[in-house]
């Protein structure tokens, strides 16, 4: 529905504005009624399109570490994906020079902000959860002593999510939920989030005793096995592929590469 017209001018048009007093937007959706409007997913933006900051975790499922050769009792990687970086969820990405790779991931989107939230408080600060794609240009982030996460993923567009952000009371189970990707139609990543190393409660307290969490932030929560750069021989995207992600109870985002 067109939310600030809808609820007569009391939550503006830009989606941010949900985030300004999430409790009373929640409140207010509850009671509204579907309108039946017509939407092309086409074009959608990012569903959070201007988060305050955006968190990346690496090596969070245990298949992924041993195929990247991590050891068994290493952390779970945290850097940041720079904003100008998203797109929506159906979006033509222009590839970089170098060798550009996939990671599906489950994006968070924190409600409400906080420091040091508990862990057994942490579903109740998230808004919802969307699809995400990690892609990362290899080489620039393993290049060197030390490494440019953060530069590496952020190209134009390296961050498509979407379709849309779900809210937490939608699933019946929302810490196992069926997430893949696929390229061209080949299964390239099929797992389960339940299988992350450090779920999203895990997460969001782990973070926010760092760092105060504010609304509308996303959490980018890791990728499962199967990226083209663990692979023999190794594989990276090219021009004119179609990347499709998945999550059970999201839906799927498609990002064409030229």
């Amino acid at each position: 529905m067109d939310v600030a017209t809808a609820s007569d001018g009391r939550f503006g048009p830009d989606p941010m504005s949900a985030f300004d007093d999430w409790d009373a937007f929640r409140e207010w959706a509850a009671d509204v009624s579907d309108p039946g409007v017509t939407l092309l997913t086409s074009e959608l933006g990012p569903p959070v399109p201007r988060p305050p900051q955006v968190f990346a975790i690496g090596v969070n499922y245990r298949e992924h570490a041993d195929e990247a050769g991590y050891p068994p009792d290493s952390l779970p990687v945290t850097f940041t994906k720079f904003p100008s970086s998203l797109t929506g969820p159906d979006a033509t990405v222009t590839l970089p020079d170098g060798n550009v790779d996939w990671e599906v991931e489950l994006v968070v989107a924190i409600s409400r902000g906080g420091h040091s939230i508990p862990r057994e408080e942490a579903w109740n600060h998230i808004a919802g959860l969307t699809v995400g794609q990690d892609l990362s240009e290899r080489l620039a982030q393993l290049e060197g002593t030390r490494p440019q996460f953060s530069l590496a993923k952020s190209h134009p567009g390296f961050s498509p999510t979407g379709p849309w952000l779900v809210s937490v009371d939608e699933f019946a189970d929302p810490a196992d939920l069926a997430i893949s990707c696929s390229l061209d139609g080949e299964v390239l990543q099929d797992s389960r989030t339940s299988r992350m190393i450090y779920d999203v409660p895990e997460l969001v307290a782990r973070l926010s005793a760092v760092v105060s969490l504010l609304p509308g932030d996303l959490i980018f929560t890791g990728t499962p096995s199967g990226i083209g750069n663990a692979r023999t021989p190794k594989r990276f995207l090219q021009p004119g592929e179609v990347l499709t992600s998945t999550i059970e109870g999201v839906g799927e985002i498609i990002t064409r590469f030229a």
